[in-house]
């Protein structure tokens, strides 16, 4: 394949940096790299693996092109080549990349914004719908997070009937509080009538006792009260704005995955071409799409 067609940067900057790292027990700076000869131009970087050298650094990021090891250039070199010059090269191993520009939005084209509004349609199927319809929901499988929504939902739905229900048992109470604190006046105003003093002090005592169970009744009220309105706020507040976090926490991992996809298609597409020995031109421009 020739390396003279132009690479295709689809409208993105290039930032030129070295850097120096310090290889790891194991000899390795803690980066995978694709891309190089025979087919494409640019040596990049595809994964940076956790807690390895190029990690902690933190400058290195996937899609940089590798551009030179130790001033040795490596533009359109395999990349074994690549990774056999890292390996014999002594600390600090000095890497000039070239970096991709910061925009996110580069990549979210409307094939990623399609595969975004699949996923969320698969999640609400059932298997058999899905296989009916050849849509995978295998990755959506007991999601975590889709069954935290789940139980959310499940709770706010018993703690409206709870607050429903103690919200009747505050009405009743407050009646019951009203009928005897009623029954207390009747009977006190029957003992300011009566004459007899022996029937004058049962009817008092009757009546007082009645409006001190009035005065209980209201005071055991309280609590309820405080529990309901408790209850009310975690439904208006709590629910909602816990849904709402939830919810972006899908949104992002359905992009997340649609990306995911996306690279599987381009890598598939890639492994087609070379099998079959024909040139492919976004790996022949640089394959930026993909980085």
């Amino acid at each position: 394949m020739s390396m003279e067609i132009e690479e295709d940067r689809l409208g993105m900057r290039i930032q030129s940096e070295t850097i120096e790292l310090t290889k790891d027990e194991k000899g390795v700076v803690g980066i995978s790299i694709g891309g190089g000869g025979p087919y494409c131009p640019c040596v990049y970087v595809v994964q940076v693996f956790d807690k390895s050298p190029a990690y902690r650094d933190g400058r290195i990021r996937c899609g940089d092109e590798i551009v030179a090891i130790n001033g040795i250039t490596v533009k359109g070199e395999r990349k074994s080549a690549v990774a056999q010059l890292i390996q014999v090269s002594l600390n600090p191993v000095k890497i000039t990349i070239n970096k991709l520009d910061d925009v996110n939005t580069k990549g979210k084209t409307l094939d990623i914004l399609i595969k975004k509004a699949k996923h969320k349609v698969v999640e609400f199927m059932d298997q058999d719908s899905a296989d009916a319809l050849g849509l995978s929901r295998a990755i959506l499988t007991n999601d975590p997070l889709a069954e935290k929504e789940k139980i959310l939902e499940e709770n706010a739905e018993f703690y409206r009937h709870l607050v429903a229900y103690f919200g009747d048992m505050f009405q009743y109470q407050q009646k019951i509080a009203e009928c005897q604190k009623e029954f207390g006046s009747i009977f006190c105003d029957l003992a300011a009538h009566e004459k007899q003093q022996t029937a004058n002090e049962a009817f008092s005592a009757f009546g007082d006792k009645h409006r001190m169970i009035s005065k209980k009744q209201s005071e055991s009220a309280i609590p309820l009260q405080k529990m309901v309105s408790d209850l009310q706020v975690y439904i208006d507040h709590v629910v909602p704005d816990t849904r709402l976090t939830i919810k972006k926490y899908l949104d992002v991992k359905y992009e997340y995955l649609s990306y995911c996809l996306k690279l599987k298609e381009l890598d598939d597409e890639e492994v087609e071409f070379i099998a079959i020995q024909e040139p492919l031109y976004r790996v022949e421009t640089g394959n930026y799409e993909y980085r």
